[in-house]
């Protein structure tokens, strides 16, 4: 459960690494975008875990559960 909360508190500070949304965080990231890259293919690793975890959320109308764990964990 403990990495659980890290990798939603980590996805909740990471911004997008590259491209026309860099520096954006990911779960503000334009929905049409991130359907776009679901039809494309996540890129690997960590980014595109958390890439994937952004569409499922999404999906289900879940984005204001990450930014509210962004509010309650400030980055250190």
């Amino acid at each position: 459960m403990l990495t659980d909360n890290k990798f939603l508190i980590d996805l909740a500070h990471t911004k997008m690494p590259y491209g026309k949304y860099k520096d954006r965080y990911l779960i503000d990231l334009p929905e049409h975008y991130i359907v776009w890259y679901h039809q494309k293919g996540f890129p690997k690793g960590k980014l595109g875990d958390m890439l994937t975890q952004v569409y499922e959320l999404k999906l289900n109308g879940l984005e204001e559960l990450i930014r509210n764990i962004r509010k309650q964990y400030p980055k250190p």
